[in-house]
């Protein structure tokens, strides 16, 4: 069984819940997953899985990524993850010229790791609605067709 490990760093609970939609997609699908808060992850930890997601918000005016993920996307880009099926989801606020950019910072740090983009990163303005939900089941199903060529 294929297995997904999604690290995610959660302010408001915005992108936690992100995190979890998901995983819930990819648990529908037959994939194990863990969800795990950035501070206790290691991007190390993405070697023992098929899929490598990242949920960031970004912070701040300049787009900037939050402290608490700093030293875990600085640690991937050092990380050998050939073989393996990357995606980023992330939250920000419309409101901010910089919007989201946390999720374009987390894929130019996982094309310097060898993984394959399995789908393009999914913004969401603030929390989860109708559309960004469908949003993230197309994710998913775009990294499970993905993963499944490449074992072609």
């Amino acid at each position: 069984m294929a297995q997904a490990l999604i690290v995610f760093a959660s302010l408001t609970g915005n992108t936690e819940e992100i995190a979890e939609i998901t995983a819930d997609f990819f648990k529908e699908k037959g994939v194990d997953v863990d969800v795990v808060d950035c501070v206790q992850a290691d991007p190390a930890d993405y070697e023992t899985y098929d899929y490598c997601i990242a949920a960031s918000y970004t912070y701040g005016v300049d787009g900037d990524l939050p402290d608490e993920i700093l030293d875990f996307y600085e640690e991937l880009e050092d990380i050998d993850l050939t073989g393996k099926i990357y995606g980023v989801v992330g939250s920000g606020d419309t409101f901010y010229e910089q919007f989201c950019t946390a999720v374009d910072d987390f894929e130019q740090q996982f094309e310097k790791t060898g993984a394959l983009k399995g789908a393009t990163g999914v913004k969401v303005d603030l929390n989860a609605e109708e559309e960004d939900v469908a949003n993230l089941k197309v994710f998913v199903e775009t990294m499970i067709q993905t993963y499944e060529t490449q074992l072609s």
